[in-house]
């Protein structure tokens, strides 16, 4: 289901993903405050089109303004403990992990997604990109569903 709300103008194209991240100060005494603030803090969306004929409005944030949008919430790719990983359970992610320049690190700590949350798995995409887990962790990598 969509949503329709406010983003920068230069953020605001089909397909363009972003975590939304609540209130800022200079959203104090915006009187659009109603129409941008609608999404649900630290989740993942999509920008799924563009209002057309909408005019662009001033914002105190973004400096070329804000236009609508629709978005929805998308799925997020994570790395899982494996044991007991299938379609339709749910996981939390197993903890942080501070090897940085792993190529598994971005699903070891996704964006918009909480070590202290279950998330139900909508599909299990197989093995890591990493060769080998520095924490030796048995992990495989999923799809979470981040909206429910």
């Amino acid at each position: 289901m969509s949503t329709v709300t406010l983003v920068g103008s230069r953020l605001a194209d089909p397909g363009t993903e972003f975590v939304y991240q609540g209130e800022a100060d200079g959203c104090a005494g915006c009187p659009y405050r109603s129409q941008c603030l609608n999404l649900e803090t630290d989740t993942k969306y999509r920008i799924t089109s563009v209002r057309e004929n909408a005019q662009t409005l001033e914002c105190a944030m973004h400096d070329n303004g804000v236009r609508a949008v629709e978005v929805e919430p998308v799925s997020v790719r994570a790395n899982i403990t494996s044991k007991g990983a299938f379609a339709g359970s749910k996981t939390s992610l197993p903890g942080t992990c501070p090897y940085v320049e792993c190529p598994s690190h971005e699903y070891c700590e996704p964006d918009a997604v909480a070590f202290d949350k279950e998330y139900r798995i909508r599909d299990i995409l197989g093995d890591p990109p990493h060769e080998v887990c520095h924490l030796d962790r048995a992990l495989e990598l999923v799809e979470l569903d981040i909206d429910e």
